[in-house]
C-alpha cells in the first residue's frame, strides 16, 4: 500500500533518533552514526529493526549528516555512504517481514564555507543518489527555512513525480527557526507549496514546548502534518550529552499533539525505541480527527483579508507619516545627494572625542552618521550601542554596521531587537573583515551567516516584528572584484533579500568611476559612492599597499609628499575628493565618507554636487 493510501485511513508512527541512540549504544558521544553505514552496518540494521519492532511504520535512512563538510569526505565517498544508508534500511525492513516505509533523510548543510550555488549543487547530488533507488519518501529534516527546499522539491518531482516529500523544520521555544522564521510563516508557505506532501517540525525542542507552540496555530488541511520532538533537553555529564528517560511524559504530550490533527509522529534527539513503543501503545492510530485545523481555502481567504486590511491601514496611515516612514530613505529623491559619514567607535571607554565629532557633523550637510562594527577585526565599542548614544545625544540619524563575524544567530537576533527598541531604523549589513592572523589563536570568527543570509534574516524580522515601522538596511558594494555582470548578479540577490541601498568602497580612479557608472546602468538601485580624503603621504601609502579592496593609483599618492603640513595634506585630500565627486555627480545617489582618524574637519572642505 502506498504511503498516501495508508495515511487516508491511519495516523502513522515514525522512528526515533538515530544519532543520539547510536552514540548511546556504542558509549561514545563523539561517534558519528553515518560512518557506521560503511564500517558497522549491522549496528545500524539492528537500530532500524528495534524501531520497527517498537511499532515504527516509517523509518529514516541513516544519512542526516551525509554531506561532505560534516563528514570530511569526497563526493565519491559520499555517494557510497548514502547508497549504503538506503540499502541498510531496505535490508532491515526485509528482515523484519513487515510493511514499513523508508524515508531518505536529508539534513541541512552548513552554509559557512560554500556559495549558495555550491550548496544547491550538493543538495541535488544527494537527491540524485537517492532517486536512483526509486524511493517512495524523501524527507528534508531540521531545516531553518524554505530557501533550498523551494528549488529541490520541484527538482525531485520532475524526476520522480510519485515521490512523497516531507519537509520538517527546527523551532526554538518561541516558535522560530534559527533563520528567524516563525511557525506561522512556515505553515503558510507549506500550504502553498504544491510539490510538498507533508511537513512539520522536528528537533530543537521537547514534546512539552512542541505541544504548546502547535496548539496556538492553525494547521493547513491540505498537507499531512509531521511532528518529531526531542526527548527533552540534555545535560552535560562526564563529557557526554545525556537525555533523561521520560517516555511516559513524552507519550502523554504526543497524545495531546495527536489530538491537534497531526498525521505522522515520532521522535528526534534523545528518543529511543521505548519512546516509539509508548506512542504506538497510547495513541489511537485509527483516529483521523484533525482537531483545530482550518481548510487551505479558509487560510487563503484569511490571509487575503489580512493583507487587504494591512494594505488599507498602510494607505490610511502613510498619509499621516505614521507607518513605513524612514527619515533616511525619504532623502533618496531626485536631485538630492544623501551624505553619510563613517565614524569609528573608540577602542576604549572614552567616548568624548567621537561625541564631539558627531556634534560637529550635526551642523554640517551630513544626513546620517554610520558606525563601523570593529573594523579590521579589532575590538571597538559596539556599533549599535555607540549609535544609540550618538542618536540620543545629537539627534542625528545613525546607521550602525552589523557584521556576521562576531555573533552567533542568537546574539544577532538579540542585537537587532535591542537596536530596534532603542529607535535604530537603519543598518548596514556586511560580512565583516576577518580576524587578524595574530589573534586567531585567541579569537574565532563565528559567521553563522554571510551578508545575504543576514539580510534575509532581517527581512524576516521586519515581516514578523517590525512591519509597521521596518528597519531599512543597506549592503556593501565591492565594485572592483571580477566581472561586472557577476557583481550586478550578487547585488540583485541582496536587493531580493531586502537591501534598499548600497555603500561602496572608496573610489579614486577614473576607471573605478566608469565601473560604478556601468553598474548603475545595469541595475536600478541607490548607490552611495565611497569617498576617502587621504590625509597624509603616509596615509596614502598605507591605504594603497595594505588595505585590500581599495585601489589607490600612483598619481594619487604622488600628489602627497612626506614634508607636507597637516593642513596642506588635508586640503590635497579634499581637492582629490572634490574632483572624484564631480565625476560621480551625474549618477551617484549620494556619498559615503570614510574620514581617516575621524577627522570631521575635512567635511568643511568638501563640495557636494
Amino acid at each position: 500500500m502506498k504511503i498516501k493510501d495508508y495515511l487516508l485511513q491511519h495516523k502513522l508512527v515514525m522512528d526515533g533518533a538515530m544519532g543520539t541512540y547510536y552514540s548511546r549504544l556504542v558509549n561514545n558521544n563523539n561517534e558519528i552514526s553515518e560512518y557506521a553505514n560503511l564500517n558497522a552496518p549491522d549496528t545500524i540494521i539492528n537500530i532500524h529493526k528495534s524501531y520497527i519492532e517498537a511499532g515504527a511504520k516509517l523509518i529514516r535512512t541513516n544519512s542526516f549528516a551525509a554531506n561532505r563538510e560534516a563528514l570530511s569526505i569526497t563526493s565519491g565517498e559520499q555517494e557510497k555512504l548514502i547508497k549504503a544508508s538506503y540499502d541498510i534500511a531496505k535490508k532491515a525492513v526485509e528482515e523484519s517481514g513487515k510493511e514499513v516505509y523508508i524515508a531518505c533523510d536529508i539534513g541541512p548543510i552548513s552554509e559557512s564555507s560554500k556559495t549558495e550555488e555550491e550548496l544547491l549543487e550538493e543538495y541535488k547530488f544527494i537527491c540524485d543518489v537517492f532517486l536512483k533507488e526509486k524511493p517512495e519518501v524523501i524527507l528534508f529534516e531540521t531545516f531553518s527555512s524554505f530557501k533550498y527546499i523551494r528549488e529541490l522539491v520541484p527538482y525531485i518531482k520532475e524526476k520522480l513525480p510519485d515521490t512523497f516529500i516531507i519537509t520538517n523544520f527546527c523551532l526554538d521555544k518561541n516558535g522560530y527557526t534559527a533563520a528567524g522564521i516563525s511557525i506561522t510563516s512556515l505553515l503558510e508557505e507549506l500550504a502553498k507549496t504544491n510539490e510538498i506532501d507533508a511537513g512539520g517540525f522536528n528537533c530543537g525542542i521537547g514534546s512539552g514546548h512542541m505541544y504548546h507552540i502547535l496548539k496556538k496555530v492553525p494547521l493547513p488541511d491540505n498537507k499531512y502534518i509531521v511532528i518529531t520532538p526531542n526527548a527533552g533537553y540534555p545535560e552535560q555529564f562526564q563529557n557526554r550529552m545525556v537525555f533523561m528517560d521520560n517516555e511516559g511524559y513524552f507519550s502523554e504530550n504526543m497524545k495531546r499533539i495527536a489530538g491537534l490533527g497531526v498525521d505522522i509522529m515520532g521522535g528526534c534527539c534523545g528518543t529511543t525505541p521505548n519512546y516509539i513503543k509508548n506512542i504506538n501503545q497510547h495513541i489511537n492510530m485509527q483516529d483521523l480527527n484533525r482537531g483545530n485545523r482550518i481548510t487551505y481555502s479558509q487560510q487563503v481567504t484569511l490571509s487575503l483579508k489580512h493583507e487587504n486590511s494591512s494594505e488599507k491601514n498602510k494607505e490610511n496611515r502613510s498619509a499621516d507619516g505614521v507607518i513605513h516612514k524612514n527619515n533616511l530613505y525619504e532623502l533618496f529623491q531626485p536631485g538630492k545627494k544623501v551624505v553619510a559619514v563613517e565614524l569609528d567607535p573608540p577602542f576604549d571607554a572614552k567616548d568624548e572625542k567621537i561625541l564631539e565629532c558627531a556634534n560637529k557633523l550635526k551642523n554640517s550637510m551630513v544626513d546620517v552618521i554610520t558606525l563601523a562594527d570593529s573594523p579590521m577585526g579589532r575590538s571597538r565599542v559596539d556599533s549599535i550601542l555607540m549609535s544609540v548614544k550618538i542618536a540620543r545625544e545629537t539627534g542625528m540619524e545613525v546607521m550602525p554596521h552589523l557584521c556576521c563575524r562576531d555573533k552567533n544567530m542568537i546574539a544577532m537576533r538579540s542585537g537587532i531587537l535591542g537596536a530596534y527598541v532603542n529607535g535604530i531604523r537603519n543598518i548596514l549589513v556586511v560580512t565583516g573583515d576577518p580576524i587578524p592572523s595574530e589573534n586567531r589563536q585567541s579569537a574565532t570568527g563565528v559567521f553563522d551567516y554571510n551578508s545575504i543570509q543576514l539580510m534575509d534574516f532581517v527581512k524576516e524580522m521586519n515581516r514578523e516584528h517590525f512591519s509597521e515601522e521596518p528597519i531599512y538596511y543597506g549592503g556593501a558594494l565591492n565594485y572592483g572584484r571580477g566581472d561586472i555582470n557577476k557583481i550586478v548578479e550578487r547585488m540583485q540577490r541582496k536587493i531580493d533579500a531586502g537591501v534598499k541601498y548600497f555603500l561602496t568602497q572608496p573610489i579614486f580612479s577614473k576607471e573605478d568611476v566608469d565601473r560604478i557608472q556601468s553598474i548603475k546602468e545595469k541595475i536600478d538601485t541607490k548607490i552611495l559612492c565611497g569617498i576617502m580624503p587621504l590625509v597624509s603621504y603616509r596615509n596614502a601609502n598605507f591605504i594603497k599597499n595594505e588595505i585590500t579592496g581599495i585601489h589607490v593609483p600612483d598619481e594619487i599618492v604622488n600628489r602627497y609628499h612626506p614634508d607636507m603640513s597637516k593642513e596642506e595634506a588635508e586640503w590635497t585630500g579634499a581637492e582629490i575628493a572634490n574632483e572624484i565627486i564631480e565625476k560621480l555627480s551625474p549618477f551617484a545617489d549620494g556619498y559615503y565618507f570614510m574620514l581617516p582618524f575621524n577627522r570631521v574637519s575635512l567635511m568643511d572642505k568638501i563640495r557636494i554636487i
